[in-house]
């Protein structure tokens, strides 16, 4: 299974502390050069996106986050392997990571996307649904909560095929897209599974906080249109909570921490 390392040119800090973790782990990888939202033609970065989605505009660095994923999601989807790693290059690896990123013989067939990642603050609940398989170990489950971040996942050469032909303008940054039900209008059909306990999570103490983070401030709305988008995204972070709230208490779903080990 091939690993991809998404990395700019201009941190090569975070390559070589990248680099020194998978080596150490015994996990070769290909770097996969990340598009530069300070490099690239503003045009070219807007034109596979919606002037503004579920959570305001994006930011030039969301932007070329997500145009990033979308080349890897390419690469994918024309090569050889029926699954891949993605990675962005921020994360710290548990040593149990090589059981899982080896290869995909794990990985129940028809199963086209799971996260291995556990992203934010530690203490935080996520629902999972059925059926909960255990796999070396670990238990593996429909996620149907929000659990943003890609930091880490495996992703099906199917799924990433589906993902590189959306046609429609994309509204969301690529960890939305991909791993939240509130707002993600392809949610349903990629159908994630968790991983848990969780194999790896971003850590700003590999290479500081995100470029990401600042192009967001700089765009970030006042006023009236920062209390309007704040608005619109309560919406949609609780639209989906009585539906929630019905499979937890009838049994179908169940709320977990997401450990790391």
């Amino acid at each position: 299974m091939r690993i991809f390392l998404v990395n700019l040119e201009r941190r090569p800090d975070r390559l070589a502390a990248m680099a020194a973790q998978l080596a150490r782990l015994d996990l070769p990888f290909e770097r996969f050069d990340a598009v530069d939202a300070k490099s690239v033609d503003p045009a070219v970065l807007s034109a596979p996106f919606a002037e503004e989605g579920p959570l305001g505009r994006l930011s030039p660095g969301d932007k070329a986050c997500t145009y990033s994923h979308i080349h890897i999601w390419r690469m994918i989807a024309q090569g050889p392997d029926e699954y891949a790693t993605v990675l962005e290059d921020d994360v710290v690896l548990a040593d149990s990571a090589p059981g899982f990123l080896s290869d995909s013989d794990w990985i129940p067939k028809g199963v086209g996307l799971v996260k291995p990642e556990r992203y934010g603050d530690k203490n935080q609940l996520i629902v999972i649904g059925k059926p909960r398989l255990t796999v070396k170990g670990r238990i593996l489950a429909p996620l149907l909560s929000r659990h943003t971040g890609t930091g880490g996942y495996i992703i099906s050469r199917e799924a990433a095929r589906k993902l590189a032909a959306i046609k429609e303008k994309i509204a969301l940054p690529v960890d939305h897209l991909m791993f939240n039900p509130n707002n993600s209008p392809v949610f349903d059909w990629l159908q994630p599974w968790q991983l848990l306990p969780a194999i790896l999570d971003q850590q700003e103490a590999v290479g500081g906080a995100t470029d990401i983070h600042r192009t967001r401030e700089a765009t970030k709305p006042k006023g009236m249109a920062l209390v309007r988008r704040q608005l619109k995204r309560n919406y949609y972070d609780l639209r989906l909570v009585p539906k929630q709230v019905a499979q937890v208490l009838t049994g179908r779903a169940k709320v977990v921490k997401i450990p790391i080990v």
